[in-house]
């Protein structure tokens, strides 16, 4: 009898280690990454918006339990937002200052994009514009010094034009990476533009888009359509004769269609800045390892999407220089 006691008792002794072994295995696959679950929340950046949307729709498509919630606002809110930890992660469209490093901000570049001058389809010396391009020291004048204050000066004419062709600038009102890059390719802060200030990417497009005489910029996500890839209907994006020569260059002529900025982007014959990093920020290094998983995964297997959601991909050299911020101490 004692012998088929110690017998059962070693049956479940095997049953309820297998069972243990069993548990272990399902914590490792969790931990692997298997059956992720929770909640991740995005504050930022108009710039990064969209691209990360489609990094979350596709982090969902494998990972259904866990919910991203994102929203946008400009730079200066999602920096905020993350050091505040009102939110898991920020989306920054700028440098990140080394007061936001002193208050503990933490970094990693995620994607690649730029900011380009906009004008209406409507600009009287429309096609003068599109075939010479702007100088750079014109937009300075525009934007900074205020001294560029007609269309007829910005461009070589044949024929006088007799009606009013005063330029109608605009700017951002929010704190912003888009402003920020652009003011720093002007040789200025974001403070230093003039203008009439539009809140967010959307905002400042359509003010453009309706006026024949503005001049405002976007991040290039804004500025090309989604559909048909090139300018968003009622809007042109301005060339930028980056060689001061009076006319738009063959090797200076990208702007057409978003596929070939992105190349000129992807190959620097578009100036940096107005092309920029852009970044997801947090409050010191991540401790949810749900939201490490997500920016591993963006940094690996969510560069896939980069290209066609509008973006530049990270070098190979710089995705493994990010990646190591995430193992270090």
């Amino acid at each position: 009898m004692k012998k088929i006691i110690l017998a059962a008792l070693l049956v479940l002794a095997l049953i309820a280690g297998l069972a243990g072994c069993t548990k272990a295995q399902d914590v490792n696959a969790a931990q692997d990454g298997e059956n992720l679950k929770g909640a991740i929340t995005v504050s930022g950046a108009w710039a990064l918006y969209p691209m990360a949307v489609k990094w979350a729709e596709e982090f969902q498509k494998i990972h259904p339990d866990v919910q991203i919630e994102i929203s946008a606002g400009g730079a200066g809110k999602g920096m905020a937002d993350a050091l505040a930890q009102i939110v898991d992660i920020g989306m920054v469209s700028r440098a990140i200052y080394q007061e936001e490093i002193d208050q503990g901000a933490w970094w990693v570049a995620v994607t690649k994009d730029a900011v380009v001058p906009m004008i209406s389809e409507s600009n009287p010396v429309l096609n003068e514009l599109l075939s010479q391009g702007v100088k750079k020291d014109t937009f300075v004048d525009i934007w900074i010094s205020g001294d560029t204050k007609d269309w007829k000066d910005v461009v070589s004419i044949n024929s006088e034009i007799s009606s009013d062709t005063s330029i109608n600038v605009y700017t951002r009102s929010d704190s912003c990476g888009a402003a920020q890059v652009w003011a720093e390719f002007l040789g200025g802060n974001q403070e230093d533009l003039i203008g009439i200030g539009i809140y967010g990417d959307p905002g400042l497009l359509e003010a453009v888009k309706k006026d024949a005489l503005g001049i405002g910029y976007n991040n290039i996500n804004y500025a090309y359509d989604a559909s048909t890839k090139t300018s968003v209907k009622g809007s042109k994006v301005l060339p930028i004769d980056i060689n001061n020569n009076g006319k738009l260059d063959e090797d200076e002529n990208f702007y057409d269609s978003q596929e070939e900025i992105i190349n000129a982007i992807a190959t620097n014959k578009y100036p940096s800045p107005p092309a920029r990093d852009l970044y997801f920020v947090s409050y010191g290094k991540p401790q949810n390892p749900l939201v490490t998983e997500f920016i591993e995964w963006i940094l690996t297997d969510g560069q896939q999407y980069v290209h066609d959601a509008g973006y530049i991909n990270l070098s190979d050299e710089k995705i493994n220089e990010e990646l190591k911020k995430l193992e270090s101490d």
